[in-house]
């Protein structure tokens, strides 16, 4: 018997492809998108727009299969994550981030990561492989259905109504994994979430965070511009070599030079930059002059991030007047500068702080026990 196929991992286009080999129409693969992203169905039974024969056949070909939560972690601060099974005894995390006036849900787009950057958790813990286009919006399935459920029952609805009210509001490709790394399964999924017959949501609203792999960059303004943020962490080559090794590869004159293009498609007027703060690293006021210089040509915005320790990090996050000075250099330049609040550190859901579970395939996880092990 076939596995059935995880209608998950298409869009639009997709599916209307997959529905067209089994002689169906365009319409029929909308009417089940509706049904799987805009109300949050998998049970084919349950579509009761789509022909009972087709119905029939879905049930036996196909599935709507999102990750498998195995745990679910609340902060005192409201802030909720999940650690979600993806199979082969990998796991990765998804944390949503309540505000008053927006709900901020934080996705993974790979089983740990290989850029190995010297201050994030995941690089840590090595690389497994890449999550697929369901894998990355069953996440946001997932999210809605169990968030709605909570707001229904603390709501006191009865079962069968829906409150239809958007819980998630903004989407940041900033979990686990590179995202680009991982591009078509990435941009599948970013279709879906701004797909009028899926998830609707607004460029603006959907954010991707990278590394800085250049050619992706460019790739991602031409077929699918959203908002971007990129993991700066150093105001100079020697020092970002250091922090984020694929700045060996992409060196920052190669890296704002594709900010630039990417401005030229993208649906805000400027790049988010975001720069852990690291106590006697790259903290300096020196550092925040450099910079200056540095973006000079590039409309954008600092979002500096106090460091969020793990177990043998070797690093300290900067003290809050050093921050608050180093912020006041970049806003005295006109740089628009804001300070992230640590939220979910309690249930390391912080910036920085996601693990899941990884099965290694880099052998990083090793090398550094025994380079532990060396140096105690």
């Amino acid at each position: 018997m076939n596995t059935p196929v995880n209608l998950l991992d298409f869009d639009v286009d997709g599916l209307i492809a997959w529905f067209a080999e089994r002689g169906e129409k365009p319409f029929r693969a909308r009417q089940v998108m509706r049904w799987m992203h805009r109300e949050g169905c998998n049970d084919f039974a349950a579509m009761t727009d789509v022909a009972k024969a087709l119905r029939a056949r879905l049930a036996e070909e196909a599935c709507i299969r999102p990750p498998v939560p195995v745990r679910d972690s609340v902060s005192a601060d409201g802030t909720r994550k999940w650690l979600l099974d993806v199979g082969n005894s990998n796991a990765v995390e998804t944390v949503f981030i309540p505000e008053t006036n927006r709900g901020t849900l934080c996705i993974s787009s790979q089983a740990g990561c290989a850029l190995d950057c010297a201050f994030c958790s995941t690089g840590k813990q090595g690389f497994n492989r890449n999550l697929s286009a369901g894998e990355i919006i069953g996440q946001l399935w997932l999210a809605n259905h169990l968030l709605g459920a909570a707001r229904e029952a603390e709501a006191g609805l009865e079962a069968g109504d829906k409150d239809n009210g958007r819980i998630i509001s903004n989407v940041v490709m900033m979990g686990m994994g590179e995202p680009l790394a991982n591009f078509d399964n990435v941009v599948t999924a970013l279709r879906l979430m701004l797909d009028d017959h899926a998830y609707g949501l607004s460029r603006r609203r959907v954010t991707v965070s990278t590394s800085g792999i250049v050619p992706a960059m460019d790739r991602l303004r031409d077929e699918c511009p959203v908002a971007l943020a990129v993991s700066l962490h150093a105001s100079n080559d020697a020092l970002r070599d250091r922090l984020v090794p694929i700045n060996v590869k992409y060196p920052l004159v190669e890296l704002m030079a594709a900010c630039r293009r990417y401005l030229d498609k993208a649906p805000r007027d400027f790049v988010t930059f975001e720069y852990v703060m690291l106590d006697g690293v790259n903290d300096d006021p020196a550092h925040a002059r450099e910079l200056i210089e540095l973006v000079r040509e590039v409309p954008c915005k600092f979002n500096l991030i106090p460091f969020n320790p793990f177990p043998n990090s070797g690093f300290q996050r900067s003290a809050p007047e050093r921050i608050r000075r180093f912020a006041g250099i970049l806003i005295d330049a006109g740089i628009v500068t804001t300070t992230r609040k640590t939220r979910g550190d309690d249930v390391d859901a912080a910036c920085g702080q996601l693990a899941g579970q990884v099965q290694d395939k880099t052998r990083r996880t090793v090398r550094l026990k025994q380079t532990l092990e060396v140096r105690s």
